[in-house]
């Protein structure tokens, strides 16, 4: 009998190993079909998880409602699923090379329980050759075990997008792979069982692999030229949101808007291509110089900042920021990867006294990853304030607001641009 129709008769399961913010979703999807266990090496997030609470904040307690899943840090537990789906993070190093533990641990821990029969399906994102030149050989070596006689293996990246409700795990078409026709039949089935867009078979497990790792490089490349495009035309004195709405209205312009590019994917993702582009002796000047300017962001809107407060006259050692947001992007509450943490950072080395507010990030989280904290509450007489994140509950702000808490000459920075028709009266600055 198939994988397919064992999992949907539960005659075996189906088993999530990492939870987190693409790996609870699908783990929660399958369970209103299937049964399903729910792993992760945190003993604090499984029992968040079992008390229908969300660690990353994205899920509602009732999206864990009508479920069959047992959520577990036992990886003995594992023994009872026959279909595992790996989802655990692929960061980079402090040299922005990747760092691959997570994916090995994760592969080590299938491996120790894996079984003839069984299918092991990858989700995270990698370069193009990991999952046959990495993750096999060592699920061959620690199970004993043949890919293809003994077990079968997939790749099916992930492509959730936190914070966004409409694109969801059901609702994007599924690239699939796999290492024979046969498994890419039922690795298929499998996810058709939940994913409502369809699925999309590649012909091998590096072109999946490779499509994941393109969709975050292409976006930060786009970002990268809004981003420089930004730079030449502060110098002209132009507003490149206003450029960029004008340019809009020609039906083949793509809209891409500059910013901050931080996060576990776009921040991400292009370092492993360039660090297999790099192995082949090949040098992406492309995508490297996108990563060159989204990288220098934070410090480039540091550096503008601080030539304004020093124009209206203002002592930088004495001068206070506000900076209102931390997490990576809006409406979530993820910090990895923030390069709001370079803008507070440079704008420290110059001395200044910077106070962070953020209505979704753990000031916890923040002090350990970045060495500052969320202040308790919003003091006045700023010097500048810089509105680095556009979370909903900032949309809502006006001149007014601002007036309140800001000094004399002071300097409203509006990085994504969201005031920038209703700002009269204050000196203003955007991207």
């Amino acid at each position: 009998m198939s994988i397919y129709r064992n999992l949907i008769e539960k005659r075996t399961k189906l088993s999530l190993i990492g939870l987190g913010y693409v790996g609870l979703p699908i783990a929660l999807g399958f369970a209103k079909k299937v049964s399903v266990i729910g792993f992760d090496i945190s003993n604090q997030r499984v029992a968040l998880m079992k008390k229908k609470i969300d660690p990353s904040e994205e899920l509602k307690p009732d999206a864990f409602d009508n479920v069959d899943i047992k959520f577990t840090s036992n990886k003995d537990d594992l023994k009872k699923a026959s279909f595992h789906i790996i989802a655990v993070p692929t960061p980079i190093d402090k040299n922005k090379l990747p760092d691959l533990s997570p994916l090995y641990g994760a592969t080590r821990t299938v491996g120790s329980i894996l079984k003839k029969g069984d299918y092991a399906v990858y989700e995270s994102t990698v370069y193009p050759g990991t999952t046959e030149e990495k993750c096999i050989p060592l699920l061959e070596e620690l199970s004993g075990l043949k890919c293809g006689r003994d077990f079968k293996v997939g790749y099916s990246p992930e492509r959730i997008n936190p914070g966004d409700k409409d694109h969801t795990f059901s609702t994007i078409t599924k690239v699939v792979s796999a290492c024979d026709d046969e498994s890419l039949e039922q690795i298929s089935l499998v996810y058709e069982i939940v994913v409502e867009a369809g699925i999309f078979k590649t012909s091998s497990i590096k072109v999946a692999e490779a499509a994941k790792i393109i969709e975050n490089t292409q976006r930060d490349v786009n970002i990268a030229l809004m981003n420089e495009l930004s730079m030449i035309f502060n110098k002209m004195q132009i507003n490149t949101y206003e450029v960029l709405e004008a340019a809009g209205t020609k039906w083949n312009f793509l809209k891409f808007y500059p910013g901050l590019v931080g996060g576990h994917c776009i921040g991400v993702d292009p370092y492993y291509l360039t660090f297999k582009a790099n192995e082949l002796g090949h040098h992406a000047q492309v995508i490297n110089s996108g990563r060159e300017v989204n990288d220098g962001m934070g410090k480039y809107l540091a550096t503008e900042l601080v030539k304004k407060i020093i124009k209206a006259g203002k002592n930088i050692l004495n001068s206070r920021v506000l900076v209102m947001g931390a997490t990576f992007k809006e409406d979530v509450s993820d910090i990895r990867n923030s390069k709001v943490a370079d803008l507070v950072r440079e704008l420290r080395s110059y001395g200044i006294n910077v106070n962070v507010t953020d209505p979704l990030a753990s000031s916890e989280e923040l002090n350990a990853e970045y060495g500052f904290e969320l202040i308790p509450e919003i003091k006045s007489s700023y010097d500048a304030i810089v509105v680095a994140v556009a979370h909903k509950q900032y949309l809502k702000l006006n001149e007014k607001y601002f007036e309140s808490i800001i000094s004399n000459n002071g300097i409203l920075m509006d990085v994504k641009g969201i005031y920038r028709k209703n700002i009269n009266k204050l000196t203003y600055m955007s991207l």
